[in-house]
C-alpha cells in the first residue's frame, strides 16, 4: 500500500486494504446499528475522488446503511458472498453472488441486511456529488455533505444530535 495518497498503490489484493478506522458517521442511536457492518474503502487508497468504492463485509443480522436514498449521489451494489436481502421503501428481494441493484439519486429508498447465519460481503460504488443530501424515511434523521467532503447529520426538524 502507498506510504501517502501522492503514491497511490497501482494495484492490492481488496481483502488486503484496511478496514474502515470509523465503523459508522452516524450519531447515536444509529451508530451502534453499525456495529456488524465492516467496510475497506478501496477507492481511497488509489486516490479516487468522483467516486467510492467500498468492499463491505456484513456479519449475520448486520445491515448496510439506514433505509436511506441520496438527492444527488447515484449508487451501485454487487453481491460477491452470501444472500442478504434488499429492503425498499417499495418491497424487498433476496439477492444472491452475481446479483446487482443500483439506485439513482432520488429514487427509492434502500439498504441491504443480512438476516442469515454467514456473512455476506459486496461492493458499493457510489459517487460523491456535492450538495448531496440523505434521507432516512424510517428514522428522524437527516444528512447532508458539507464542503470538506463529511457529513453532518441533524434531526429532520434541523435540531442536532
Amino acid at each position: 500500500m502507498a506510504d501517502d495518497e501522492a503514491n497511490p498503490p497501482l494495484a492490492i489484493k481488496a481483502e488486503d486494504a484496511p478496514l474502515r478506522t470509523k465503523p459508522s458517521n452516524y450519531p447515536e442511536p444509529f451508530f451502534s446499528r453499525m456495529g456488524k457492518r465492516e467496510k475497506r474503502p478501496l477507492g481511497d487508497i488509489f486516490g479516487l475522488k468522483n467516486f467510492g468504492v467500498n468492499l463491505t463485509r456484513l456479519l449475520p443480522g448486520g445491515e448496510s446503511a439506514l433505509l436511506h436514498r441520496h438527492s444527488k449521489q447515484d449508487e451501485f451494489v454487487y453481491i460477491l458472498e452470501g444472500t442478504p436481502t434488499l429492503v425498499t421503501d417499495t418491497g424487498e428481494i433476496d439477492m444472491e453472488p452475481g446479483m446487482c441493484a443500483g439506485f439513482s439519486a432520488a429514487g427509492i429508498a434502500h439498504h441491504l441486511v443480512n438476516r442469515t447465519t454467514r456473512d455476506v460481503v459486496y461492493l458499493e460504488i457510489g459517487d460523491r456529488t456535492p450538495g448531496d443530501e440523505g434521507s432516512y424515511p424510517s428514522d428522524d434523521l437527516k444528512a447532508s455533505l458539507g464542503p470538506d467532503g463529511k457529513w453532518q447529520f441533524t434531526r429532520k426538524d434541523g435540531s442536532g444530535y
